[in-house]
Formats: structure tokens, C-alpha cells, sequence
């Protein structure tokens, strides 16, 4: 009964600070790169704005004190992911399957050996191979934009 009340009562407390936080960071860091993007970019090109970057702000934003929110996994998992996702599109550019599968696999794997496991580089590594034409075109430029482009 004592562990209930703790998981009920506990761990929901609100902290009205801590989310304050937490918003400013997720909305300054997303709204600043849709806002280059609006300015710059013709409004079919979303290319600055990729699904990884929300995963990574809910881990740098909200769970600040893990392991994987801290910034050599951050900026090292993306960057290894972005580098894997294009090599293997350029290798395999017919078998989606078969490249975003490579993709991913790898991906975890380099994080993993080079202790930078930050799991939105999935996303990072996978949307080079899913993405529009306009990513897929990008090659290795992926890696510098988006991706380097928020560090």
C-alpha cells in the first residue's frame, strides 16, 4: 500500500518550475529552427524540421538528468546516425526496406561502441532513407543540415 501511494502521490507532483523550463527549451529549440526554416526555405522543402529533433527535445528538455539527454549522445548519436542513414541509402538506393533496416541496425550498434547512444539518432538514420526526395538529395549535406545545423 505504501509503494501505491508513493507511484499515486509521488511521482506526480507537479514541479511548475521544472515544466516551465521545459517548455521555454522545447519552444525556443523548435520554434527556432521552423522559424530559420519559414525564412529561408520555400514551404515544401521541410527539411530543417525532422522527427528526430522532437524526440530529442522531450529527452533533453524533460528527462535533462539522463544519460542519454547529455550532449556527447546528443550530438554524437545524430551525427553517427545522419553519417550511417546516408551511407547505406547511397549502398542500397532501390531496397527501402533492406536500407532502413541496415540503417537503424548499424546506427545503435556505432552509438553503442562509441558511447553516444541518444535513441532519436534511430529516427536520424531511418528519415534519411524515408524522407522526401529533397533529404534523400541532400547526401551527406544531411548530416551538416539539418542535423549539425541545431549544434
Amino acid at each position: 500500500m505504501r509503494r501505491v501511494r508513493y507511484v499515486l502521490y509521488k511521482e506526480t507532483l507537479l514541479d511548475f518550475r521544472e515544466h516551465l523550463w521545459t517548455f521555454l527549451g522545447a519552444f525556443t529549440g523548435i520554434g527556432l529552427i521552423g522559424f530559420l526554416q519559414s525564412k529561408f526555405l520555400d514551404p515544401a522543402d521541410n527539411i530543417f524540421l525532422i522527427g528526430s529533433f522532437g524526440a530529442s527535445s522531450v529527452l533533453i528538455y524533460g528527462i535533462i538528468n539522463s544519460p542519454l539527454a547529455q550532449p556527447r549522445n546528443l550530438v554524437g548519436g545524430h551525427l553517427i546516425c545522419a553519417l550511417v542513414g546516408v551511407t547505406i541509402h547511397k549502398l542500397v538506393p532501390d531496397e527501402l526496406w533492406l536500407a532502413a533496416a541496415l540503417s537503424v541496425a548499424f546506427s545503435i550498434v556505432l552509438m553503442q561502441i562509441t558511447k553516444t547512444l541518444h535513441p532519436p539518432g534511430g529516427a536520424t538514420a531511418l528519415i534519411a532513407n524515408i524522407g522526401t526526395q529533397r533529404i534523400k538529395d541532400l547526401g551527406y549535406i544531411y548530416v551538416l543540415s539539418p542535423v549539425c545545423q541545431v549544434y
